[in-house]
């Protein structure tokens, strides 16, 4: 078993199920993607290139998915988060319920569009 997926599996609920649903649907839209363990969490790569990672934060009871070209993206934003963070943005869930599947394929479509636009946006 991939360190990731083990990550994934070892979570205590409700951490479990919301990274199992999202895994399922970042790998079912997009099959060219590579799950790697990068910093101790589950970083997914397009081409060798970073493209979104997620985050299990039992402190503050949430999952967030981050989206390394959040610079760039301009769908949906009032949802994304940049709290404490300099460059990159997510989408936050408390549960499973919460995770709004239209609004996080849209964000998922985008970032794969601009995937070659790099981290900063150059201005």
């Amino acid at each position: 078993m991939k360190p990731a997926e083990e990550y994934i599996l070892n979570q205590q609920e409700p951490f479990k199920s919301i990274l199992m649903h999202l895994q399922i649907l970042i790998e079912s839209t997009f099959p060219e993607v590579e799950l790697k363990f990068k910093w101790k969490i589950p970083f997914y790569y397009l081409n060798n290139k970073p493209f979104c990672y997620l985050n299990a934060s039992k402190k503050k009871g949430y999952v967030d998915v981050v989206f390394w070209v959040s610079a760039h993206l301009t769908q949906y934003n009032e949802f994304l988060i940049s709290e404490n963070r300099k460059v990159v943005k997510s989408l936050r869930y408390f549960n499973l319920e919460a995770i709004n599947e239209e609004i996080l394929l849209t964000v998922l479509a985008e970032a794969f569009e601009k995937k070659e636009a790099g981290f900063y946006k150059k201005k």
